[in-house]
């Protein structure tokens, strides 16, 4: 869904396929469309711990509000409001709405779509439907089977699109199908790493990598750790 986050200390980096990199700081709201594919990193502040606040949006409100932008076949990635010190209090406004059990169900829904009528005056452009792009697509095929050999005439073939439609379709997603295939995978293994006690090389198979060292190193690059830190962070 939909995520906005709303940065209240320190300051948190995205790297995002379309839009580069951003670094949001205090008092910035970042604005993450659904199906986003990112890698982020929160800093705290050296006398301060990190701290944002988030909310979700349901596809029906989005497209409620944003109803010329349905149909576009370009994802728009992350975007970034800077200083919301002279804005209304979105993030309030919103949490006075869900937290009101009195409001008639018409009135909470016109009250929430009020911040998204804010946003889209600022520029921000949104679009539910990622469910129907080849990229959402492509990695829930990945997610049923990790240790699939998956190949692209094999993947398009499923989707009933030639190989370089589906290719194109890809590109416009900012990121190849090569990319969403390890993407996909490393953050697999990142969840197996978290929630079971399965052994590192065993994960690593399971996840479609054909060595644990493949693995390790593959996972350093997208995570910035070994996957034994993350065991060890979680013990």
């Amino acid at each position: 869904m939909t995520f906005l986050c709303f940065i209240r200390a320190g300051s948190k980096r995205v790297i995002c396929p379309i839009n580069g990199e951003l670094v949001a700081k205090e008092g910035d709201l970042l604005v993450f469309p659904p199906g986003s594919l990112v890698t982020l990193e929160n800093r705290p502040l050296l006398d301060a711990s990190y701290r944002a606040d988030g909310v979700y949006f349901g596809h029906d409100l989005i497209n409620s509000v944003f109803t010329d932008q349905r149909h576009s076949d370009n994802p728009p990635g992350i975007q970034i409001i800077r200083t919301l010190a002279n804005a209304p209090d979105i993030l309030a406004r919103i949490q006075d709405t869900l937290n009101n059990g009195d409001l008639p169900p018409p009135i909470r829904r016109h009250r929430l779509r009020e911040p998204l009528i804010w946003l889209q005056h600022q520029g921000i452009h949104l679009s539910a439907r990622t469910d129907e792009q080849p990229s959402s697509k492509l990695r829930s095929l990945i997610e049923s089977d990790p240790a699939h050999d998956w190949r692209v005439p094999d993947v398009a073939r499923r989707f009933a699109m030639s190989e370089a439609t589906f290719r194109r379709s890809l590109a416009r997603s900012g990121l190849g199908f090569s990319r969403i295939l390890q993407n996909t995978r490393l953050e697999k293994g990142l969840a197996l790493l978290q929630t079971t006690g399965a052994p590192i090389s065993q994960i690593a198979l399971d996840c479609g990598f054909k060595t644990p060292s493949h693995f390790s190193d593959s996972f350093k690059k997208r995570f910035g750790i070994k996957p034994k830190a993350i065991r060890s962070a979680v013990d």
